[in-house]
């Protein structure tokens, strides 16, 4: 195989070698474990509230995937396919992981802007307000396919109190356009009990109450 092919499909296979992890990961490493363990536990505080926000695990988490991508994949795959081949899956594998990172922070953080946005959100806020163990995929669905815990809502029901900032209007009440995919239920605010027993369903894996 010529040296373009050779890299590019050794890129592509690095990138759908990710998306196997994300979703092996975040099935097993961070839901399954119920909060042992560092990975466990801040994914399920995140769960609590259901915010993104950047902090020095982000850093760590990207220093390990790449660690994995040029310090395991690459002599790997250049020990079996070559150089070429070891270059391009690394660079999949980094790729794939960050193309992950951003669009699961834009799904907490941004309206959606077009029909892949607009799936990820939906499919992404059912694993945290419907189903926390499903959907756990987060830019495809093809593993939740294969391995049968893919749920496909017809509408997220969302808890008030966790509605993303991109959902509401000035006064708390969802945006008309997204009320094809949404619906609002239970009350805006939250007071210690509620909080508790969000925390708790959290590490759980249990959907918050409305």
């Amino acid at each position: 195989m010529s040296t373009l092919p050779t890299l590019l499909a050794a890129t592509a296979a690095g990138a759908a070698l990710w998306t196997l992890a994300e979703y092996l990961l975040h099935r097993f490493g961070m839901h399954h474990l119920h909060g042992r363990g560092i990975m466990s536990r801040e994914h399920l505080e995140h769960h609590v509230h259901s915010t993104w926000s950047f902090d020095v695990n982000h850093l760590l988490s990207w220093t390990g995937m790449l660690l994995v991508g040029f310090g395991a994949w690459m002599p790997l795959t250049w020990w079996l396919a070559g150089p070429l081949a070891g270059v391009g899956v690394a660079v999949g594998w980094a790729g794939g992981y960050f193309f992950y990172e951003f669009h699961h922070a834009m799904a907490h953080l941004r309206a959606p802007g077009g029909r892949y946005g607009r799936w990820l959100r939906r499919h992404h806020f059912h694993h945290h307000f419907g189903r926390p163990m499903a959907n756990h995929g987060v830019s495809t669905l093809l593993w939740d396919k294969v391995f049968g815990t893919y749920e496909r809502p017809e509408q997220v029901r969302v808890p008030r109190r966790m509605a993303l900032p991109w959902m509401v209007d000035d006064a708390g009440e969802l945006h008309q356009r997204f009320r094809e995919d949404y619906v609002l239920v239970g009350a805006a605010s939250s007071d210690e009990r509620t909080a508790s027993l969000d925390r708790a369903r959290a590490f759980a894996s249990i959907a918050p109450t409305a």
